[in-house]
């Protein structure tokens, strides 16, 4: 009906707060926001090829936590010699302002630090990359992998992406490493990377700290989500939780039994829209406020 409602994370309005952070759309028009700032900072990045599957599994937490941002990028597909999957390494770390280019650690549990500029896609030039090889510059030129001014990734893509709790990673790796030939004709490259966990109810982590497997695919929705109950059967083990604005195929039931918080939700919505004006069919198809 048009009211004006201030929501701040502390006081008495701090519950309905983290229901509202991820609302979907579906709670009303957001009108003005506060933030936290930090000072600008800055960083470089490294990356490295060739890291072997047995190394990610065997000091996976050492792997992601020896840098302010780490991102794992693998097809999934077998190695020289029968191997697991090979990965490539973005390693992105703070420094100080007047930092001058550094070389990087020549070898990072077995995988070498890449003599060019690269792109997480095979085959794709790294034009349009932030730039690495230890060149130091703002957060907001290192902290992406693509350049503001460019087209990011491709361009022409789908995208899925999973969150499963950091203490079941390996198991979630693991998983769709056994899977990598069907993974291959739509799969342009999978992204690892770790998320801390937070307090926002339909956040995929919620109250875990998590590993997130995002995906990007060839657009051609049809056969990426035919690919997609495999993935998701596989990790359904693990508990993950699909990422809301992306490609996905979990169940609305499946989904309830992984948020503590989805029937406040669903109270929340009635409260607020209880004639349904923000609601759309992805909204009904996954929540029934009572």
């Amino acid at each position: 009906d048009g009211e004006l409602r201030v929501l701040s994370r502390t006081g008495d309005t701090a519950d309905e707060f983290s229901g509202t952070v991820v609302g979907l759309g579906s709670l009303g028009i957001l009108t003005r926001l506060w933030l936290d700032i930090e000072p600008a900072y800055s960083m470089r990045q490294h990356v490295y090829d060739d890291l072997f599957h047995d190394q990610v599994l065997e000091h996976l937490d050492e792997i992601l936590a020896s840098a302010y941002s780490v991102s794992l990028f693998t097809r999934w597909q077998p190695g020289p010699a029968g191997q697991g999957p090979v990965y490539q390494v973005w390693r992105k770390r703070r420094v100080s302002a007047d930092a001058d280019e550094d070389s990087a650690e020549p070898v990072f549990f077995g995988a070498t630090a890449a003599p060019t500029a690269r792109h997480p896609l095979p085959g794709m030039t790294a034009d349009n990359c932030t730039e690495q090889l230890g060149r130091a510059g703002p957060w907001h030129e290192r902290l992406p992998h693509f350049r503001l001014e460019f087209i990011p990734s491709r361009g022409e893509e789908l995208q899925s992406e999973y969150l499963v709790p950091r203490r079941l990673a390996r198991q979630a790796i693991a998983a769709l490493a056994g899977i990598g030939d069907q993974l291959a004709p739509v799969l342009q490259v999978c992204e690892l990377r770790s998320v801390a966990a937070d307090e926002f109810w339909l956040s995929p982590s919620y109250r875990r700290d998590s590993l997130g497997l995002h995906f990007t695919w060839i657009p051609d929705a049809a056969a990426v989500l035919a690919v997609l109950v495999e993935v998701e059967r596989r990790l359904a083990p693990s508990g993950a939780r699909p990422h809301w604005a992306k490609l996905f195929g979990t169940e609305p039931a499946a989904l309830r039994g992984l948020y503590d918080r989805y029937a406040d939700f669903e109270r929340l919505l009635a409260l607020r829209d209880p004639q349904r004006k923000f609601g759309n069919e992805f909204i009904e198809r996954y929540f029934q406020p009572p």
